[in-house]
C-alpha cells in the first residue's frame, strides 16, 4: 500500500491511498478522520454494477447510514440538470453539514459529486474513490470540481479539496481499452511537464503499461499523484502561474470535445491531440526542438493515442478556444513546453494559432 499525503497551505492535509482492494477498506479509512453517521455515495450505472455493493458494505460495517444516488454513465451527466437532481436528492436523503459525500467512479462522477457536495449547504466533506485510470492519475487529486455547459466544458465549478482519496488499482483490470488510453493521455501530460526522469521512465515502460502490469500501473499512478500534489501545494487555485502547467494540451482538447460532442472522443485522447498541437506551437514560439516533438509523438502513439482525424473549421475551433476559462483579457493562453520539465504559459495571437489550426486540418486526409 502507498500512502501519499497532500499538504496545501491553509487546508487540512489529506491522504491519497493507492492499493489493490482499497474499496473493501474504504469505511475504515474514512473512520480515521470522520465520526459522522450519514454518507451519500454518488456513482454511475456502470460502476454501480461492479463496485457499489462492496463500497456500501464497507461503510455500513463501520456504522455509516448509507444513501446512494446513481447517475447515467458518461460525460452527459456533468450537466446543470443532473446537478440539480442530486441537490434535491441530498435534501430528500436528509444530508446536513456533518454528512460526507463519496464519489465512486471515474472523472465525471468525481467532478459531479465534488461540485454538488462542495456547494450543498456551502460544503460537505468529499471522499474520492476513483475507478478509472484518468481519475486516479489526475481528477481525483487537487480539488477542482466542475460541470459542463452547452457552450463549453468545465465552465461552472469550485475548488474543494477532498478529505480522502482511495485509489483501488484492482478496478483498472476491467477498464475498457478506450478508457485505459484516456488515462494514458493524462499520464503522458504529467510526464512531459514534470521531468525527463518521468518522461523517459514512461517511454521505456509503454509495453508494461499497455499490458497493465500491476507494479508498473501502480508506479505510474503514484508518480502522477506525487507530481500533481506538489503542483497543487504551491498553487491551489491557479493564481500563481504554477498550476496552469496542468492545462498542457487542454486548450485545444476542450474545444475538440465541445465541437465533436461530449463523449465522441475521450478526454485523454483529446488532451493528447492538444499536446501534439501545443508542442508544435512551442517549436515556432519558443524554439523547442522538433526532436522533442517527434519523441512526444512516438510516446503518444505507443500509448494508443494516435493523431485525431477530426474535420472541423479552424475558425470554429479558435472561437471555442476563445471561450475557454484560461483566456485572460481576450488573449489565448497555452502551456508550451521547451523540453521535458521545462514549460511556459504564453499568450498567443489569434492569427498565429489559426495558422497552426489550418495546418492541422490540411494534414487530415
Amino acid at each position: 500500500m502507498a500512502r501519499i499525503v497532500v499538504e496545501i497551505p491553509g487546508e487540512r492535509a489529506y491522504d491519497v491511498v493507492v492499493s489493490a482492494g482499497q474499496i473493501d477498506r474504504l469505511g475504515a479509512e474514512m473512520r480515521a478522520f470522520d465520526g459522522n453517521q450519514k454518507a451519500l455515495i454518488v456513482t454511475d450505472t456502470e460502476v454501480a454494477a461492479r463496485y457499489l455493493d462492496p463500497a456500501k458494505a464497507s461503510l455500513k460495517q463501520v456504522g455509516y447510514q448509507v444513501s446512494v444516488i446513481t447517475v447515467p454513465a458518461g460525460e452527459s451527466a456533468k450537466s446543470v440538470e443532473c446537478a440539480s437532481e442530486i441537490w434535491h436528492a441530498m435534501v430528500e436523503c436528509g444530508l446536513n453539514r456533518d454528512s460526507v459525500v463519496v464519489a465512486l467512479g471515474g472523472g465525471v462522477v468525481g467532478d459531479l459529486a465534488g461540485f454538488t457536495g462542495s456547494t450543498f449547504m456551502r460544503g460537505l466533506r468529499i471522499v474520492q474513490v476513483p475507478t478509472t485510470l484518468l481519475s486516479m492519475v489526475d481528477s481525483s487529486v487537487g480539488g477542482k470540481t466542475a460541470i459542463n455547459l452547452e457552450s463549453g466544458k468545465n465552465l461552472v465549478g469550485t475548488f474543494c479539496q477532498p478529505s480522502l482519496v482511495c485509489a483501488d488499482v484492482a478496478t483498472l483490470a476491467t477498464l475498457p481499452e478506450r478508457e485505459w488510453a484516456c488515462g494514458c493521455g493524462e499520464i503522458a501530460k504529467s510526464a512531459v511537464i514534470d521531468s525527463e526522469d518521468f518522461f523517459f521512465w514512461l517511454y521505456s515502460h509503454t509495453d508494461q503499461l499497455a499490458a497493465r502490469e500491476p507494479e508498473t500501473v501502480k508506479e505510474a499512478v503514484q508518480r502522477c499523484i506525487v507530481f500533481k500534489a506538489s503542483v497543487v501545494a504551491r498553487d491551489q487555485e491557479e493564481t500563481k502561474g504554477v498550476r496552469e502547467c496542468l492545462n498542457y494540451g487542454h486548450t485545444l482538447a476542450h474545444a475538440i470535445e465541445t465541437e465533436a460532442g461530449y463523449g465522441v472522443y475521450s478526454h485523454g485522447h483529446a488532451v493528447a491531440q492538444g499536446m501534439r498541437f501545443a508542442s508544435r506551437l512551442a517549436v515556432a514560439h519558443l524554439g523547442a526542438s522538433m526532436e522533442f516533438v517527434q519523441t512526444q509523438d512516438a510516446l503518444l502513439d505507443a500509448l494508443g493515442l494516435p493523431e485525431l482525424q477530426l474535420k472541423a473549421e479552424p475558425e470554429r475551433l479558435l472561437h471555442l478556444m476563445k471561450g475557454d476559462k484560461k483566456v485572460r483579457s481576450g488573449k489565448l493562453r497555452f502551456v508550451l513546453p521547451r523540453a521535458c520539465g521545462e514549460w511556459e504559459v504564453c499568450e498567443l495571437e489569434d492569427e498565429f494559432v489559426l495558422e497552426y489550426l489550418q495546418a492541422w486540418q490540411r494534414s487530415i486526409l
